[in-house]
């Protein structure tokens, strides 16, 4: 199973068709999206491609392959354009074997932690910071796809038990494998 990983969206339809057509190109599986979809929020700059009602469509194509949680710049009223569901504050995935605890990261963050054990995954976005971090259990973000606040935007693919980073242009920036 190819899973691709992305957060912090804010709206950017350039860099959502970015990603999505490299999604397309690496025949994914699933589309795990950790919250801030569609708007910037009042502490971030309006992004360069910013225009969130193009981005309802291309999201609603892959609705089927979603699983997305709810940020701290989503709103209730999202959920009536959206045609998967996006308000859960976390979810609960087993992929090979391992835990994936998602959430955006605004509410389950450094000191309101879930409980996890070995091996688990806490998969999250909203800092814009690519994280991957082995504390037993694996701490991992893979940065916002529009508004970097550290590195370069960016992505996940998962497979394998293997985390690769990607930037816009497709590069492999970093790749981990957890056991």
């Amino acid at each position: 199973m190819r899973i691709m990983i992305i957060s912090d969206i804010h709206g950017d339809y350039d860099c959502l068709k970015n990603v999505l057509d490299f999604y397309e190109e690496k025949q994914c599986d699933q589309l795990i999206i950790l919250g801030d979809l569609l708007y910037h929020g009042p502490r971030n700059d309006l992004p360069a491609g910013y225009a969130p009602k193009k981005c309802i469509p291309l999201l609603n194509s892959y609705k089927d392959q979603i699983l997305a949680v709810r940020g701290n710049c989503d709103a209730e009223v999202d959920q009536m354009v959206l045609a998967f569901p996006m308000r859960s504050d976390y979810a609960l995935e087993n992929i090979d074997g391992h835990t994936f605890f998602i959430t955006h990261g605004h509410l389950y963050d450094e000191k309101h932690m879930p409980y996890l054990k070995k091996g688990d995954v806490y998969l999250y976005g909203h800092y814009h910071v690519p994280v991957f971090e082995d504390h037993g259990y694996y701490k991992v973000n893979p940065n916002s796809i529009s508004l970097a606040k550290q590195g370069e935007n960016g992505f996940l693919i998962y497979e394998n038990e293997t985390f690769t980073r990607y930037n816009l242009a497709h590069e492999i920036l970093e790749q981990r494998k957890i056991d």
